[in-house]
């Protein structure tokens, strides 16, 4: 749009052009100019001949019609002042034009005042003007309430930035460069956790949040929710999965199509999905996640839940174990519940059962009395886990677990960054630089190796922790980034294996499996560490490395069962199902875990719940169990009575 059709964008205009500024900047010589009988004559010795009063005279005239014109309009109620820079604009012949452009300029005037008052008022709660005008950018100046908000959370974050300038200050030069460089793999996502040993309260904390942009409401709620020993991750978890929660109502209504096997639909499962459909509609209290989180009880907990009324249609067999990140955005474990026949979650964290925490969700229908742990018991600390990293470490390094093991790992950059900025101190480095590392070893899990020296783990090392046997993943043309992503998407076989140690009784001749999502056989091996032979095994993996890794150990541990792979849930149909339920007389177990990668909170850009295109793979685990439910269920009927 041209300049002069808009009152609003000529404010900012410098109307002087460069000609206009160089004569302005020209010294002319003082002198008085006086007007004679037709001539101009300059005392300084400069004279305009007779000529020249006829341009005098016209220029007379036009000042004449000039005035009564901005006479004319100054009469209707406009300023002199933007009357005379209309009619410059405009020209004084078209005055539709000039008075369009006076509208325009008194509504500018009038949105600049309003404005300008609004800005005073916050100005006079003593905020400064540059902070004001951007908390107005940013909410408009209608909202009164977020502005305010706004400027609070700016004055809090300013507040503990300038606390802070001391401390980054010593960081700053040794530590910049690209965050992006701290990675050495990244291949997908994965549940970042952290568990809290430093020193952080509460005002710290909100601070932090607010300064990442989170309102205070729902950073208090989140750490009332959480506990005040939450880490920053968590708390974000918690707020997002807040922010992206959404009606169960529709979703349902959308996963009612998807959830429709070609065959076995009887009347019976018509009327449990219309069941769960009416259940979704009443507006029930989210799950809330457990603190502690034990679930029904560890193996070192003395006061473990023993007894569990299921609902009348999850009764096994057939068993059923679901896994899925427990820090999931809203809503999604109630629909995991709902679908899964309303069975209450079970939320554990592995750090009870091993050196590594893992915060997951299961949901299941196998009893949980008489659980037992797998044998050998796992290392139980970092020192017991990793003994010889103690020499090296440092008094002030106060960990005793592991967070969450991650599908990828620091780079050798940072571990350098981090080494040469313990290399300047002598004896113990100060606060500053304690927090620095403390920080970065927990986001990605560093262990002390040598004097200042710290590396992220080795693929051998998390097999270890994760309950694997060694070189469970090694070899065979996997590369390493391969399998440090193979096990960070994997059970905590120690933790699975202590759930399904109640099938060892009930199945001493072998069970038959189906294990949907498989990974590197996180299922299987931990049954056969318990001792239950695996007799028929239809594993479904999408990833040809992960299947090539099963295959593996299973000719490695030489199990007598039938192993037979599959690539795609989605291709396991109804048809298929009952050909392999019908050779083998079905299934007595279904394992599985979907893929988290819109559920985990470490993911900021698709963290879209069971909608995410890799999330809602679960409605396949439910479709394929439901045809396996009722498969049972009829061949069940058959069974002659003996």
């Amino acid at each position: 749009m041209d300049a002069n059709s808009s009152g609003g964008e000529g404010d900012d205009i410098d109307w002087n052009t460069d000609d206009e500024l160089e004569i302005a900047s020209y010294g002319l010589p003082s002198s008085n100019m006086r007007l004679r009988g037709g001539e101009i004559n300059a005392e300084s010795g400069g004279e305009i001949n007779a000529g020249s009063t006829e341009i005098v005279k016209a220029s007379t005239s036009a000042v004449s019609l000039s005035s009564k014109t901005i006479d004319h309009f100054v009469g209707m109620g406009f300023s002199e002042e933007i009357v005379a820079r209309a009619v410059q604009e405009c020209g004084e012949e078209n005055t539709d034009l000039i008075l369009e452009n006076l509208l325009k300029y008194s509504a500018s005037s009038s949105a600049s005042s309003s404005n300008s008052k609004l800005v005073d008022h916050f100005v006079g709660m003593g905020f400064s003007d540059e902070m004001v005008a951007k908390a107005i950018q940013e909410n408009g100046d209608e909202n009164i309430d977020s502005i305010l908000e706004t400027l609070l959370t700016f004055t809090a974050v300013e507040k503990s930035l300038q606390a802070q300038n001391q401390v980054g200050s010593d960081l700053s030069s040794e530590y910049e460069g690209s965050f992006l460089d701290d990675f050495s793999d990244i291949d997908g996502f994965s549940e970042s956790e952290e568990t809290t040993n430093f020193a952080s309260d509460k005002e710290n904390k909100l601070l932090s949040l607010a300064s990442m942009g989170y309102t205070v409401e729902e950073a208090s709620i989140a750490m009332e929710r959480c506990g005040s020993d939450s880490t920053i991750a968590v708390l974000t978890d918690f707020i997002c999965a807040a922010q992206m929660a959404k009606a169960n109502d529709a979703l349902l209504e959308e996963i009612e199509e998807k959830v429709r096997p070609k065959k076995l639909c009887n009347d019976h499962h018509k009327h449990k999905k219309r069941r769960m459909l009416d259940q979704g509609i009443r507006e029930d209290e989210a799950i809330r996640l457990p603190n502690p989180m034990i679930g029904f009880g560890t193996p070192s907990d003395p006061d473990c839940v023993t007894h569990r009324k299921l609902p009348e249609a999850a009764v096994g067999p057939p068993y059923f174990y679901y896994e899925n990140v427990a820090l999931a955005p809203k809503g999604v474990w109630d629909t995991i519940s709902r679908f899964l026949y309303d069975v209450e979650p079970e939320f554990v964290d592995s750090k009870y059962f091993c050196a590594a925490a893992r915060k997951r969700g299961y949901v299941h229908n196998l009893p949980i009395n008489n659980r037992f742990p797998v044998l050998p018991l796992p290392h139980n600390t970092i020192y017991e886990a990793l003994p010889l990293t103690r020499r090296w470490w440092p008094a002030w390094d106060t960990r005793t677990k592991l967070n969450c093991l991650q599908t990828c790992v620091a780079s050798a950059k940072l571990t350098e960054r981090i080494r040469k900025a313990l290399e300047k101190y002598e004896i113990e480095p100060p606060y500053s630089v304690q927090k620095y590392v403390m920080d970065e070893c927990r986001k990605w899990n560093l262990v002390w190796v040598g004097r200042n020296k710290l590396a992220p783990l080795e693929p051998d090392e998390v097999e270890m922790l994760l309950g694997f046997p060694r070189n469970h993943t090694r070899g065979g043309g996997i590369s390493r980034t391969d399998r440090y992503k193979s096990l960070g998407n994997s059970f905590q076989v120690d933790t699975v294996a202590y759930h399904l140690s109640v099938l060892k009784d009930m199945f001493p001749r072998g069970i038959n499996l189906l294990s949907l999502f498989s990974g590197i056989g996180g299922a299987e091996v931990a049954l056969h560490r318990l001792g239950i032979p695996l007799k028929n095994v239809v594993s479904v993996e999408i990833s040809e490395v992960n299947r090539s890794i099963v295959r593996s150990w299973w000719e490695q541990t030489n199990q007598r069962g039938v192993l037979i792979d599959m690539a795609d849930v989605q291709q396991l149909n109804s048809d298929r199902l009952e050909q392999l339920m019908d050779s083998f007389g079905g299934f007595d177990l279904v394992v599985g875990g979907s893929p988290c990668n819109n559920l985990a909170g470490s993911n900021r850009y698709t963290r879209d719940g069971l909608e995410g295109s890799h999330s809602s793979l679960f409605y396949d685990y439910f479709r394929i169990l439901d045809i396996v439910k009722n498969w049972a269920q009829v061949y069940n009927e058959k069974k002659p009575v003996v």
